[in-house]
């Protein structure tokens, strides 16, 4: 049995060879469709002698799911450019080519770096995500930006030894850009969704989620960076929730 790779990108030249010199022994095919990057992310990949492939960027699950439609196996392993295979889940993976796949879909924990530390509490470890799975059986799903992969009903899924090592941040300041980002994005879709919120909610959530994280899931325990993560997470939220009341505002004086 073979594996095809799928790898989305835009900009990524700091990350994308990384992600491509883990990949190699384990899969037969590497196609990255790339979001018409103006850096060297293009050069890199020819470099590495990869399908490359241009396409407008609609949106995290539907570029995913463009990727995996370019895949000409059946088994697809879809991975981030800032994402690793470890040493284990690379043997791991061999080891279930061997044996023909005897799953439909693999799921690994994902260990997150941030600027420099590997991060193991408040909710970022074990991360576990479905990455390899037959794509004539699922695909990707969730809500924008927070996308996922969904299985059909009575697929046998297998969890894999090893994790899946996530370059998150190289900087506190790389977070805020994408906490801006990324919280855009997610009221857009709530909105889209028919979702509507108060203030009341919007200060419940964004502090029940610094407790959650911080407390609960004992970020704590990851020290300076721990309380970082937690309070920019936080901060995601609370920006998502008053994002979506200004969309609702915007619109009602239309």
């Amino acid at each position: 049995m073979q594996i095809s790779a799928v790898i989305i990108t835009k900009n990524e030249e700091r990350n994308i060879e990384r992600c491509l010199q883990s990949l190699q022994g384990v899969v037969d095919e590497v196609i990255v469709v790339d979001s018409f990057s103006t850096d060297n992310t293009e050069s890199i990949c020819q470099k590495c002698n990869v399908q490359f492939i241009k396409h407008i960027f609609e949106g995290h699950i539907e570029q995913k799911n463009y990727a995996m439609q370019q895949a000409n196996l059946p088994f697809v392993l879809s991975l981030d450019a800032d994402e690793v295979l470890s040493s284990t889940l690379k043997q791991s993976i061999q080891k279930i080519k061997s044996k023909s796949f005897p799953a439909d879909a693999y799921k690994f924990n994902r260990l997150n770096n941030y600027c420099g530390k590997w991060i193991k509490h408040g909710g970022w470890y074990p991360d576990t995500k479905i990455r390899l799975w037959n794509k004539n059986k699922g695909c990707w799903s969730g809500t924008n930006p927070h996308d996922k992969v969904i299985m059909q009903k009575n697929t046998k899924i297998v969890h894999l030894k090893g994790n899946l090592l996530h370059y998150t941040y190289n900087s506190i300041s790389e977070h805020i850009q994408q906490m801006e980002k990324f919280s855009t994005i997610a009221a857009e879709q709530l909105k889209k969704n028919g979702k509507k919120t108060t203030l009341p909610l919007i200060l419940l959530k964004s502090n029940w989620k610094f407790i959650r994280d911080y407390f609960f899931k004992a970020g704590f325990l990851d020290g300076y960076y721990g309380f970082i993560i937690c309070k920019i997470n936080a901060m995601t939220t609370f920006l998502k929730y008053v994002k979506l009341k200004q969309l609702h505002k915007m619109e009602s004086k239309k």
